[in-house]
């Protein structure tokens, strides 16, 4: 059972962290988008490896400083240490309340979507809010039985994405074409506003690449294992993003799928015929059970180092005899039942996905300050290919907020409007005195 250690996380169980963590909502919901503007098979699967290449590049970012700076945290932890306290607040700010709990509610939100088409009569706000609820409990009580709930569960689901791949080619009776090579006017796509639009679902449908670096204290060995762990991780999901996005493009027609969020579903039914598609909703609803399961895992370690280090905050460090963050999961887990039951779906995906790409783009500039301070002979894990992952990774992530405020002005006020309410309540917090807990000092 070395997969799942007595005192601390594995690297298995961190690959599965990342994994679960990305392959949720995203991939199942984004081409329904990106079809109303888009309508080429090239530049749609495009997306998806351009934002897998940010995806790297990011996870290339966050494993330098995560082996630099082995505390749980996240954002939380390195900006605060090599930006200033108050940036380093309002990170750990949006990944708890943003990064976690609004993904967590998507997620569980198209659970309860893919499960009312196998059950009709089951409301799909009720199956989230019992999802929520009953993964929390899973997790509540020790590490052991985290890692081993969470990494079953990822394994069933990249199994079962496989699978699906593989009986949808091999059994659609009208295979759609799907060209891999550039059509005419795909270069006007590529240089357009509709492909920054659609890649914002593309990069939330990769959010969580950064999710083991919010566990890196409670991993046996993060400064050898969390490197591996955030690329490893996030190489497997963009082949399974490939893998998957090509799969409905061929088995199902595009007008099929313009505007749905049930996507994987259409695909299903198109390969597999009506019983089937029940069948694979089903099945789908499941997969889903690990992304929750890892976003209500990682996220309250967010919240608890910000307890550590605030007096006014606490709380949020207290633990059970296993030293589990309890009060944070059940901060975390009442915020996400907050925006189950009042929060839209496209709106909240948006929100979250510029909120989410700010906070990683202010991230990645740490790794510049971390070699200044340290030279990179003093680093434990220096990224290859060295400065291209973190400048092209700032370039993409900027070029894309910049879409989103130009063309969705109310999402990206609103998460502006979040940066500014975490200053304040930082304001706030350290009024009532900040506590000295880190062991980290990156000078």
């Amino acid at each position: 059972m070395s997969g799942f250690p007595r005192h601390g996380f594995s690297a298995t169980a961190g690959i599965a962290i990342v994994i679960a963590n990305m392959v949720g909502t995203g991939v199942f919901t984004s081409l329904g988008f990106q079809l109303v503007d888009i309508q080429s098979p090239f530049v749609l699967l495009l997306l998806w490896v351009v934002g897998g290449v940010i995806a790297l590049c990011g996870a290339l970012c966050y494993a330098e400083l995560g082996a630099a700076m082995p505390r749980s945290g996240g954002e939380y932890h390195y900006v605060g240490q090599l930006l200033h306290p108050a940036l380093g607040f309002v990170s750990g700010w949006i990944s708890a309340t943003i990064g976690f709990a609004a993904p967590t509610a998507l997620a569980a939100m198209t659970f309860g979507a893919y499960l009312a088409a196998v059950y009709p009569d089951l409301s799909p706000t009720v199956s989230a809010i019992a999802l929520v609820i009953a993964v929390t409990l899973m997790h509540v009580f020790n590490r052991r039985t985290s890692a081993v709930f969470q990494v079953g569960f990822t394994a069933l689901k990249v199994v079962v994405i496989l699978c699906f791949c593989a009986l949808a080619v091999a059994l659609v009776p009208t295979p759609q074409p799907v060209s891999l090579l550039p059509a005419s006017g795909d270069g006007d796509l590529l240089t357009g506003g509709a492909f920054a639009i659609a890649l914002i679902y593309v990069n939330y449908a990769y959010t969580g690449w950064n999710a083991a670096s919010y566990i890196a204290g409670e991993m046996n060995r993060p400064e050898r294992d969390l490197p591996r762990v955030l690329a490893l991780g996030t190489a497997i999901v963009l082949v399974l993003y490939l893998a998957l996005n090509y799969v409905f493009l061929h088995t199902a027609p595009m007008e099929a799928m313009v505007g749905k969020v049930e996507v994987g579903y259409i695909a299903a039914q198109h390969a597999f015929g009506d019983r089937g598609a029940t069948l694979m909703s089903g099945i789908l609803a499941v997969l889903l059970i690990s992304t929750v399961s890892a976003m209500i895992m990682a996220g309250p370690r967010v919240l608890r180092v910000i307890g550590e280090d605030f007096r006014s905050l606490a709380w949020l460090a207290r633990g059970n005899a296993s030293d589990v963050p309890v009060v944070a999961m059940l901060a975390l887990t009442a915020t996400t039942l907050i925006l189950i039951v009042s929060g839209t779906f496209e709106a909240v995906l948006v929100f979250t996905s510029f909120t989410l790409s700010l906070n990683t783009l202010v991230t990645a500039l740490c790794v510049f300050i971390l070699r200044r301070r340290r030279g990179a002979a003093g680093l434990p894990f220096r990224m290859p290919l060295w400065p291209l992952p973190p400048l092209l990774f700032l370039a993409l992530s900027a070029w894309t907020l910049v879409y989103i405020l130009i063309e969705r002005p109310q999402e990206g006020l609103l998460g502006i409007a979040i940066v500014t309410a975490g200053l304040l309540f930082y304001r706030l917090s350290s009024t009532a005195g900040k506590t000295i807990t880190s062991t980290e000092n990156p000078s």
